[in-house]
């Protein structure tokens, strides 16, 4: 890697060739810490590209430093591109590479003649969430339990594998705005009622959540460091996913969308804020 003082210059192209692709599976090893099995492998590389997969890297100088992966799929009728995997080594991960991938991954859909982008991530992951909302101008409207089972060998995946399922409709002009801001918003608005707050103690307050239903907006707050939490202590780290799914789940069977994520501060820490909004008003 270049000199840690000076951004490394990052190469973004296709990854091209078998040769190319070893180095992919391993850093699906290297960044999620999962065992072979529940790696993506060389062949199903191969052969979805074949049928209009789309599999960008960033290069610096030969060493593969983050890809960026998906395919074509149906949803509602419609031909999209699901992309289920976006990865960057640690090392590299204060050069917006993630955000640069996923706009050459644009680039190359809306090439294809397709509109619109899905994948999932884990919603108690802030700085995914940042990405998704804040930079890229998703927008959800489905919760998946378990998604890939109760865990797998990744130590991300030991307190279930929950995610947002989110779209991402590369035309439009909430994300063409969002894509042309410098600046990401950052700050919460104050006058949304919370269905989880963090609490001073850093558990999941939801002792107002059932009687907030309705309102035309919402929000769900979440640790910034829900590995840290993890890592150090599991039984809250659960009660974060139990507090969080049930938060979502109800907030989105009564016809909410997930439509943007902040950072802000609750007793002297750093907390994620989600804000939902009723579709009928996010029209």
């Amino acid at each position: 890697m270049s000199d840690s003082t000076q951004a490394p210059s990052i190469i973004i192209r296709d990854i091209d060739g078998v040769s190319e692709l070893r180095p992919v599976e391993e850093l699906q090893k290297e960044v999620w810490g999962c065992a072979d099995l529940d790696v993506a492998p060389l062949t199903i590389l191969v052969a979805t590209r074949e049928v209009g997969a789309v599999l960008i890297g960033a290069y610096d100088g030969s060493s593969l430093a983050g890809f960026v992966y998906g395919f074509p799929g149906y949803e509602h009728g419609q031909i999209i591109h699901h992309s289920p995997m976006l990865a960057v080594r640690p090392a590299y991960r204060n050069h917006k590479l993630g955000f640069k991938l996923k706009l050459a991954q644009r680039e190359r859909v809306f090439a294809q003649g397709i509109k619109r982008i899905t994948w999932t991530f884990d919603p108690l992951q802030c700085l995914n969430a940042h990405l998704n909302f804040g930079k890229l101008g998703v927008i959800a409207d489905k919760y998946k339990t378990n998604f890939y089972g109760e865990a797998t060998s990744s130590f991300l995946h030991q307190i279930g594998t929950d995610r947002l399922w989110v779209t991402w409709l590369i035309d439009s002009q909430r994300v063409r705005d969002r894509l042309q801001t410098d600046k990401v918003k950052s700050i919460a608005p104050d006058d949304v009622a919370a269905v989880v707050r963090v609490s001073s103690g850093c558990e999941p307050d939801t002792s107002h959540s059932s009687d907030l239903i309705g309102s035309q907006r919402l929000s769900i707050e979440i640790p910034w460091n829900i590995n840290d939490i993890q890592r150090d202590q599991p039984q809250l780290a659960a009660n974060w996913r139990a507090a969080t799914r049930a938060a979502f789940t109800s907030a989105i069977n009564a016809d909410y969308l997930v439509s943007d994520f902040y950072r802000a501060t609750r007793h002297d820490r750093s907390v994620g804020v989600y804000l939902l909004t009723l579709k009928e008003e996010s029209k």
